[in-house]
């Protein structure tokens, strides 16, 4: 075949790192006299706030003109002060990364967009370079912040153990005993090093993350500005827009986790199958792919049956590296696929993989497996993630519920697949490990807004699809909803049709131009001999 190969794909590190925003040696900040006068903004050099360099990142070159600083806030705003607690004025303090990047076109609309990363546990400040090349600063300054307990931030609740865990659990079966013993060993392990750093890990979560954005836009003492939240930072953003509302003039909801759908996991393998069904519904109706690739669909459930009894073992190579074996089983093609939804630019490869692997060539399958665990170490903030995770998306869950919605999305596929929840793979036993305290659900319910809302999703999101936008949307009595064909997770990062969206709503959010969403199609399927 022609198709281009994955194994030839030379990643940034960057662009996986945002690739992984969806899937799951801390610091103090230790100046005493900085506690006093909570919340503040204070300036400092762009160097000293984000040194990319030593996270062994690509530096952006936007840095040269941008306004950098720390906020400095409360740990925890509800408990009282821990015997023994670092700060003297009884506030146990952290301090969070800042980027005020300035807009393309001077002088500057007076209302920012400010950015809200996913993950959990994710950056805002390590998507700079793909926020303007996606002209978010078109008009606007753009300010980006590390949520608390992520890159950048003091303290950075990164997890070493996850790290070494992800690629030494390619060598196994995703569904095996084998890799859920790893990872919970890694679990374990990252939970007891962090807890005993006397952090307040319970403090990690959507509620304070919300009130770190408002205190710094009182902090930089901007009237108003434009929330624009991407995977979890939609969930961040529906909190932060029922919460405090003060000042907020837009939202914009990127591939919608809505606030009320708390049982995550369970509506995984829901929200995978609408994915799946859009994507080989394209390929049908595209002619040149449904002639090359009859029942595709039909192909993918037998070859998902066949690798959970019978697994392959694949070589690869990631960005030049040595070869890494990948093994391939039911659950790893198709988490697989559920992550290409983080990179559209794939997804006209996809019927050929599946093709591929159904011919004895699994390599391109297997680098769908192997990718998200070569980001960069000490980069994702699994404190953070395990704390939002198990306070509140996965409040409701249980391994029953699990189990039975996904025999209701996939009857066809086997229990060992679905039972471990799709894409969240082993995240309830993490929960039992991270055994942090529920949100109360008053805190994870939709109140209502007329805040002027534009909400985007991409039909090939097996994510966060469609649906989950149209749910989201339900509470918010001034919203637009979008769906754009083809495209993935982070559609504005990832289309230009999305992007033009979002400048007019951003110019107009009463009548924006949507008129390129119904011109809108997949990119064909490549279809090669």
């Amino acid at each position: 075949m022609n198709t281009r190969k994955l194994a030839e794909f030379r990643i940034k590190p960057a662009a996986v790192i945002i690739a992984i925003l969806l899937l799951a040696g801390a610091t103090s900040c230790n100046d005493n006299n900085n506690n006093a006068g909570l919340p503040r903004f204070e300036d400092a050099p762009c160097p000293e706030v984000v040194p990319f360099a030593e996270k062994g990142l690509p530096t952006p070159q936007e840095l040269e003109d941008s306004r950098c600083g720390f906020l400095f806030v409360p740990e925890s705003r509800t408990e009282p002060l821990a015997a023994g607690s670092r700060a003297e004025s009884g506030v146990r303090t952290i301090r969070l990364a800042v980027i005020i990047v300035p807009s393309e076109n001077q002088p500057p609309l007076p209302d920012p967009v400010v950015h809200l990363a996913g993950g959990p546990g994710g950056s805002s400040l390590i998507e700079l370079e793909s926020l303007t090349a996606a002209g978010v600063n078109r008009d606007r300054d753009l300010i980006l912040m590390s949520q608390r307990g992520t890159l950048f931030a003091d303290p950075e609740l990164t997890c070493v153990e996850f790290d070494e865990y992800s690629i030494e659990s390619l060598g196994v079966p995703t569904d095996s005993k084998a890799n859920r013993d790893m990872h919970i060993a890694a679990s374990e392990a990252c939970f007891i090093r962090l807890s005993g750093s006397g952090i307040d890990l319970s403090a990690y979560n959507t509620v304070e993350n919300a009130a770190d954005f408002a205190d710094l836009r009182r902090a930089l003492g901007i009237a108003e500005w434009n929330v624009f939240g991407v995977s979890y930072g939609t969930y961040l953003g529906q909190t932060l827009m029922y919460q405090h509302p003060e000042g907020i003039r837009t939202v914009t909801l990127d591939s919608v986790e809505p606030l009320e759908d708390a049982d995550m996991a369970s509506t995984a393998s829901r929200n995978a199958r609408e994915g799946f069904d859009n994507i080989f519904a394209a390929c049908e109706a595209q002619p040149a792919c449904a002639a090359r690739y009859p029942d595709l669909a039909g192909t993918f459930t037998r070859l998902v049956n066949e690798l959970e009894s019978d697994p392959v073992t694949a070589s690869v190579q990631i960005g030049g590296g040595p070869p890494v074996e990948v093994v391939l089983d039911g659950g790893g093609i198709v988490n697989g696929i559920i992550d290409t939804a983080f990179r559209t630019q794939e997804f006209p490869n996809v019927p050929a993989w599946i093709d591929e692997l159904d011919n004895g060539q699994p390599e391109n399958m297997a680098l769908t497996r192997a990718i998200p665990a070569f980001i960069p170490p000490n980069v994702l903030g699994f404190g953070m993630t395990f704390g939002m995770l198990c306070s509140g998306y996965f409040a409701e869950d249980s391994e029953a519920q699990v189990l039975a919605l996904g025999r209701m999305a996939f009857p066809d596929y086997p229990d060992s697949v679905l039972a471990p929840s799709l894409h969240f793979t082993d995240a309830l036993e993490d929960c039992r490990i991270w055994n942090f305290p529920k949100t109360p659900k008053a805190l994870r319910t939709a109140t209502g807004s007329d805040i002027p809302t534009l909400v985007v999703s991409g039909t090939f999101d097996a994510v966060t699809p469609p649906s989950t936008g149209q749910a989201g949307a339900v509470p918010l009595e001034n919203s637009i909803v979008l769906a754009f064909p083809g495209v993935g997770h982070a559609v504005i990062q990832s289309n230009g049709c999305a992007q033009e969206v979002f400048a007019s709503f951003l110019d107009n959010p009463g009548a924006p131009d949507t008129s390129c969403v119904a011109v809108l199609e997949p990119a064909p399927f490549n279809v090669d001999e």
